[in-house]
């Protein structure tokens, strides 16, 4: 006697199931409604300013694009700089950990890494500005007189170090630690099997990571090149501790006039605006909002493209 499917019994739904099911739809449901809730207040209090007449504004300016698009231009432009330092030394950080140090030393390496992403950012400012300005100023000197004819190291060269480009140092230092942790654990889960594979075939230890481990990680390293890049699109206290500020769009990195970030603006501004000034601040605030929704939305579409060809399936 057989049968069918209407003839099956239902599996018995246990309380922890049911228990974990609910929790994680709400956990999901409280994350959903906590950033509507963020963008809601954001679009609000940003209207005023985004409607406001000319000259009413901060600065003077015509209107908010006015205002906020010389931080627009900051955020971006010390964002890029610092990745464009970070992600280089980030990965090699991690490849050496994961496959050319020691094991004592990696262990070692790897707890030094776990450590420097707890350093709260106010320290890094610290240090940005007594150790590594006066530090590097000579430095910077030096590339004003013998590379002042490239314009990224042209104009008048800042007399405290306390330059854009000083800015992105730090902030590479501190998304080196996230980044590395995250490249460090995806290089670990490269299968075994390709690594093999490629060193029987008479790779290099160089050729087996260029053709079995960088492609398997590509996606990982996407995601870790976004992590950093959200924290330093968003940093605050380092930046308005760190950089001497002026509302431009320069791409000179050495100077003193530079231009000032959205996070920056907000942290030195907050405390005393009000009114449309207040409204302006939380206006820059939805634009860095909207445009940290866009990195992630491109991050999980790089992903997604790459997933399969990454060897994880």
């Amino acid at each position: 006697m057989t049968t069918g499917p209407e003839d099956k019994i239902p599996a018995r739904t246990r309380l922890g199931d049911r228990v974990f099911s609910t929790s994680t739809i709400v956990a999901g449901s409280i994350i959903l409604a906590v950033l509507a809730a963020v963008a809601i207040f954001l679009v609000i209090q940003a209207i005023p300013a985004i409607v406001a007449k000319p000259g009413t504004l901060p600065n003077g300016a015509a209107n908010f694009w006015d205002y906020v698009g010389p931080l627009v231009f900051g955020t971006i432009w010390a964002a890029a700089l610092a990745m464009i330092m970070a992600v280089p030394i980030s990965i090699g950080v991690a490849l050496f950990i994961s496959h050319y140090a020691p094991r004592r030393i990696a262990q070692v390496l790897g707890y030094i890494v776990d450590l420097l992403a707890a350093v709260p950012s106010v320290v890094f400012g610290l240090w940005g500005v007594q150790v590594l300005a006066p530090a590097i100023q000579p430095f910077y000197v030096w590339l004003n007189t013998n590379l002042g004819w490239i314009p990224l190291f042209g104009g008048e060269t800042s007399g405290t170090g306390r330059t854009i480009l000083t800015v992105a140092i730090v902030l590479a230092v501190m998304v080196l630690p996230i980044m590395t942790a995250v490249c460090r654990e995806i290089f670990l889960q490269t299968p075994r099997l390709h690594e093999e594979a490629a060193l029987a075939l008479g790779a290099t230890r160089w050729e087996m990571i260029k053709t079995a481990v960088l492609p398997f990680a590509r996606p990982g390293i996407v995601s870790a090149a976004m992590l950093g890049l959200g924290r330093a699109l968003g940093e605050t206290m380092a930046v308005a501790i760190v950089l001497s500020p002026a509302l431009v769009v320069s791409f000179f990195l050495l100077t003193s006039q530079n231009p000032e970030t959205i996070a920056g603006n907000i942290a030195l501004q907050f405390s005393e605006a009000s009114g449309i000034g207040l409204n302006a601040l939380v206006a820059s605030g939805l634009v860095l909002f909207v445009i940290t929704f866009i990195v992630n939305a491109v991050a999980r579409f790089v992903v997604s493209r790459r997933r399969a060809f990454s060897g994880a399936n």
